[in-house]
């Protein structure tokens, strides 16, 4: 691995890390906190491709199970591994690898093919891995925990929306040009 692609790998697991400053919003009817660090995994993939979008998250939830409480509210520890948001937590790997190798198989992006993973992959898939270990360590009906869970959708759409956003701007050809100019150096 070269040196540039630990430096992308690092930068994307400290701004997950960052994101993680802004505070939950705990709701009185669920465990799981409503946080903005899941439009950092939606990055991860969309701008660093399937590969280092995959080990930013690696790196960054190493980290939480370390300890450094680096998730929204403070939280960290090897105990969120096995709390009601462990899906989620275990998914930003799966979903920043997926988003990346959806978006290097489109031979031209547009925001609109984005915008359709990350909500496709991005949102609706990382809900399967989340509220099904939601559901099972709440001991709750999965019919439930889908209930539950859908007052995150309108966040994580427009989640979805400026990550879209952000990653057409950085990924279009002008920015592809300069970014694969700045490649040519070797580290």
């Amino acid at each position: 691995m070269k040196i540039r692609d630990i430096t992308y790998i690092s930068l994307f697991a400290a701004i997950m890390g960052a994101l993680g400053f802004i505070p939950p919003i705990f709701l009185s009817f669920t465990p799981v906190p409503i946080t903005i660090q899941n439009i950092g995994v939606l990055l991860s993939g969309g701008i660093l491709g399937s590969r280092l979008g995959a080990w930013s998250q690696v790196v960054f939830l190493l980290l939480v199970a370390a300890g450094l409480p680096l998730l929204s509210g403070g939280r960290g520890g090897i105990g969120v591994f096995v709390g009601p948001s462990a899906g989620y937590l275990f998914g930003y790997i799966i979903i920043a690898f997926l988003i990346g190798f959806t978006l290097s198989r489109f031979r031209k992006i547009s925001f609109a093919k984005i915008l359709l993973t990350n909500i496709t992959i991005g949102v609706f898939l990382l809900y399967v891995f989340g509220i099904s270990v939601q559901s099972f360590v709440m001991d709750i009906p999965i019919l439930q925990a889908i209930k539950i869970s859908l007052v995150y959708i309108p966040g994580d759409i427009a989640k979805a929306i400026i990550a879209s956003f952000l990653v057409y701007k950085l990924r279009k050809p002008t920015a592809m040009k300069f970014r694969s100019s700045n490649m040519d150096v070797s580290s």
